[in-house]
């Protein structure tokens, strides 16, 4: 009777011990094959980062251990910034959500705080498919045919408002590299603004996506009817070798640091990252799934087929940049935020 009872309390025992193991001692593969991915996105849907989203839904699942599903949410409100805080504060920390959002909320914190609710260092970062590279370019027929013509002659550039990239660039290229840029705002869009170039009411414009000129002007690039001045960027598209980089115009190591700083974001595009704390192994599994995803014949078909580009960084080179940016000095943070602000 004694060793039946015994029996029974060793029983119980390995029963308690196996009911409260903790989550990660659950095998990848057990993990993933249980559930869907969840992926929110924090913008509504047919937005360039909703399309991505959709497109790695169909064929990461492919490169999980336990192939799961993935289910696409979208969470705007505020630029994004609503499901970045959500994703860090809120979402399940255990590898079944990851998110996207804006490029610009990896900097928001250094640039204006208010609202935010995390720390981007702290994020899990997944990768990003693509880096956004946007042009300053000049029409031809305005006589601004180098960088170098802004800083003698300068130019008119179309823009939205002051707070587009269009004038937030303008500013920081006139007090940084001493180019005479002024900017017309008022244009609604990238549409009003290459129109108003092919116009003639200006001579070019500071920021303009060279996705959206190949989409909707490429004869501008075929025909020779504009002149690229500058990439801005960290990171050259290949087809774009003979197009210098804003960062080589720097003057000095200084000026550098600000310029990365200001221009990081659009290298990092379109990044996902996961909450903090996500077990390890399930955290290197979403970053070898997610590189893989990017290798995807179907998957690069298909982005092609939707006219998106991918051309983008893995986790660990997200990571390594946001260190970087994030441990620039302060002074040269202050002089990034004053080049940026109107007036």
């Amino acid at each position: 009777m004694l060793a039946t009872t015994h029996r029974r309390a060793i029983l119980a025992t390995a029963c308690l011990l196996v009911a409260t193991a903790p989550a990660a001692a659950q095998s990848v593969e057990a993990f993933f094959s249980a559930q869907p991915l969840t992926v929110i996105v924090g913008y509504p849907p047919g937005a360039a980062y909703d399309l991505y989203a959709r497109l790695l839904a169909r064929r990461m699942g492919e490169y999980l251990p336990g192939k799961p599903r993935l289910v696409v949410q979208n969470m705007p409100g505020a630029g994004s910034l609503t499901m970045a805080n959500h994703l860090y504060n809120n979402a399940k920390q255990d590898g079944s959500v990851i998110g996207t959002f804006s490029r610009g909320i990896t900097m928001l914190p250094i640039v204006d705080n208010n609202g935010v609710r995390y720390d981007p260092l702290k994020f899990n970062w997944i990768g990003t498919p693509s880096g956004e590279v946007s042009v300053a370019i000049a029409w031809s027929a305005s006589g601004v045919k180098t960088f170098q013509d802004l800083r003698t002659r300068g130019m008119t550039a179309a823009t939205s408002g002051p707070a587009s990239d269009g004038s937030i660039y303008g500013r920081v290229l006139n007090t940084v590299l001493g180019t005479k840029i002024k900017t017309v705002n008022g244009y609604q869009g990238s549409a009003e603004s290459m129109l108003a170039v092919e116009r003639g009411e200006v001579d070019g414009a500071t920021s303009i996506s060279y996705s959206s000129l190949l989409t909707a002007k490429r004869d501008w690039i075929d025909n020779g009817k504009i002149h690229i001045l500058a990439q801005h960027t960290l990171k050259a598209r290949p087809e774009l070798k003979d197009v210098p980089v804003i960062l080589d115009f720097a003057q000095n190591e200084d000026d550098r640091r600000l310029l990365e700083l200001v221009f990081a974001r659009q290298s990092i595009g379109y990044p996902y990252a996961a909450p903090p704390n996500v077990p390890a192994d399930r955290l290197a599994a979403l970053r070898k799934a997610f590189d893989a995803t990017l290798e995807d014949k179907e998957f690069l078909a298909e982005a092609a087929q939707s006219s998106v580009t991918v051309d983008g960084m893995t986790g660990a080179e997200l990571q390594a940049l946001l260190e970087r940016i994030y441990a620039t000095p302060p002074a040269i943070i202050e002089r990034a935020k004053n080049a940026m602000q109107p007036g």
